[in-house]
């Protein structure tokens, strides 16, 4: 499992350094916006992570109920996360009682210590104990604490959940359920999808990326299409997916990322087969669905390569 995330992690870090040189945008600010009666939800950048962005480009969100607040994903820095809980204070007094980790992603995790310094449980599925433990986890803590400076810096920790689980749990907190779904081995091995069923909201964590092309990493592709394929099941009217813009055509913004798992799944798997030379196979592909997308020149090569890779092993 921890071999998994190597090519991940050392390839991002090439594509931050070469990407965080340029014209600079103020930074976005952390600001809620509402989902549904109790749900809400902040939207980072489609970029990646950079200094001047200060790691916010990710989506987190946080439903209220009468005993409390439950958190989705805890942002990208501990300064992230403080202005979080500043936006759920405006939203309601109550305190944050548990945050729910989709993946172990850093852009997703590393706010986590500060809802732990307000006394949040942290829940997450179990297969991301591994990689919390590994070696590569740590390396990308300290190439963070560099690239990412000053909003990753050495106090910033790893933060172990309090609560692991393996299977679909509910957790209720003020008579407002949530169902906890894991629906990894897929962008990761220990996806998770939160569902608010009473108000047919979804937080779909890193399995939908909306209106840009997501990082695939080394991620078990196969198994990612029939992730979606099970949250569309769901039927939500609202979804909030990890990256990109708050969506209520589920069907539609879903299919964008099935689509493109898929359209990598066919022109790797075709070259694998032949056993055609990647640089050549990548060339005589037609990209022009997708290379107006944002972050197609940063991610569409690393995703086709580790697809290919992927299809070298699965169809041999």
């Amino acid at each position: 499992m921890v071999t998994w995330r190597k090519g991940f992690v050392a390839v991002c870090a090439t594509l931050l350094l070469s990407h965080s040189v340029g014209a600079q945008q103020p930074p976005r600010k952390v600001v809620a916006q509402q989902v549904s009666a109790s749900a809400w939800f902040v939207q980072g950048d489609a970029a990646l992570g950079t200094p001047a962005n200060r790691n916010f480009i990710s989506n987190a969100g946080f439903v209220v109920t009468p005993a409390g607040v439950v958190v989705i994903d805890a942002l990208g820095s501990p300064q992230l996360a403080r202005e979080l809980l500043d936006e759920i204070a405006r939203v309601t007094p109550r305190p944050v009682t548990h945050v729910v980790v989709t993946h172990y992603h850093a852009d997703h995790i590393y706010g986590l210590q500060e809802f732990r310094k307000r006394g949040a449980r942290i829940i997450a599925q179990r297969g991301a104990l591994d990689y919390i433990h590994s070696d590569t986890a740590a390396s990308r803590l300290r190439a963070s604490r560099v690239e990412l400076a000053p909003w990753i810096d050495d106090r910033t920790e790893l933060v172990v959940p309090d609560q692991w689980i393996d299977g679909a749990t509910d957790l209720e907190v003020g008579g407002v359920r949530l169902r906890l779904q894991p629906v990894g081995p897929a962008h990761t091995p220990e996806d998770l999808a939160v569902v608010l069923p009473a108000e047919g909201v979804l937080f779909a964590g890193d399995l939908v990326f909306r209106g840009r092309i997501p990082f695939v990493g080394q991620a078990d592709s196969r198994q990612w299409i029939a992730a979606l394929d099970t949250l569309l099941k769901l039927e939500a009217k609202v979804v909030v997916p990890g990256h990109g813009a708050l969506s209520t055509t589920a069907r539609e913004d879903m299919q964008l990322t099935r689509d493109y798992l898929a359209f990598l799944r066919e022109k790797m798997g075709a070259a694998a087969r032949e056993m055609e030379p990647f640089d050549e196979a990548y060339a005589r592909v037609d990209w022009s669905r997708y290379e107006h997308l944002p972050l197609f020149r940063a991610a569409n090569r690393m995703n086709a390569y580790n697809t290919y890779l992927l299809m070298e092993r699965q169809v041999r």
